[in-house]
């Protein structure tokens, strides 16, 4: 008896078990929203590094697309999904709730706990397709600035120091930080802006006038524009 005749007599006895190939899920591309206001789309995603211990830390980074600002960054040695669904609530709750939310395809944002949270709170969730990043590239841009000036320029001793550490990096990110996209101004102050150019708006256009809309252009010149939709 040789390999080739037990392989085959194995093989006519049915004794070879059927290998069952994995079905991938296909994900179109999502498409590129038109963003015109703060709070209509979040970018989610998570950074990882290591304590001076040598244990691993897991960062969520929240970001809105339109204004560059960053609501949270939080910090722990686990996160599940649960967690992130914790930390937006904390966000909406500060600051309003999202139109959309845009992340990949990690276990965290594709777990049933964070899909049924969503359709509860009426929020549309997005995954870009799977090794596609630059399809989330707000939050990408942010977590290599995030890692070049705060993660590899920083020794965390232990947890508590690098939350106070990345908290301490956040809100310079958002307050003192100009962002060339931004027409050289920081979020929060491109987010006031067009926070008074919607109230403006708001005053400008009376229920029975057609609605306005902002112009991006106009804001980042430094100049408020107001603009009547079809």
């Amino acid at each position: 008896m040789n390999l080739k005749r037990v392989y085959r007599l194995y093989r006519e006895e049915g004794l070879a078990v059927r290998r069952l190939r994995r079905k991938r899920v296909v994900r179109t591309a999502p498409l590129n929203a038109q963003l015109a206001a703060a709070n209509q789309e979040w970018s989610l995603d998570f950074v990882t590094d290591a304590l001076a211990t040598g244990r691993g830390l897991r960062m969520l980074t929240v970001v809105d697309s339109f204004t560059r600002e960053c609501p949270a960054i939080e910090v722990n040695t686990g996160l599940s999904g649960r967690h992130v669904t914790r930390v937006l609530e904390r966000v909406i709750e500060q600051r309003g709730k999202p139109q959309a939310l845009k992340s990949d395809n990690g276990p965290e944002f594709t777990s049933r706990h964070f899909i049924a949270w969503c359709a509860e709170q009426n929020i549309t969730l997005t995954h870009i397709q799977p090794g596609r990043p630059m399809q989330n590239g707000y939050v990408e841009s942010f977590n290599g600035r995030f890692r070049d000036e705060c993660l590899n320029a920083n020794w965390f001793a232990n947890l508590n120091d690098a939350r106070r550490k990345v908290e301490r990096w956040r809100e310079e990110y958002n307050a003192e930080r100009p962002h060339s996209s931004l027409g050289y101004r920081t979020p929060e102050e491109y987010a006031k802006t067009c926070s008074e150019l919607t109230s403006r708006m708001a005053l400008a256009n009376p229920p029975d006038r057609p609605s306005a809309s902002v112009d991006r252009t106009a804001v980042l010149a430094g100049k408020g524009s107001l603009i009547a939709a079809p």
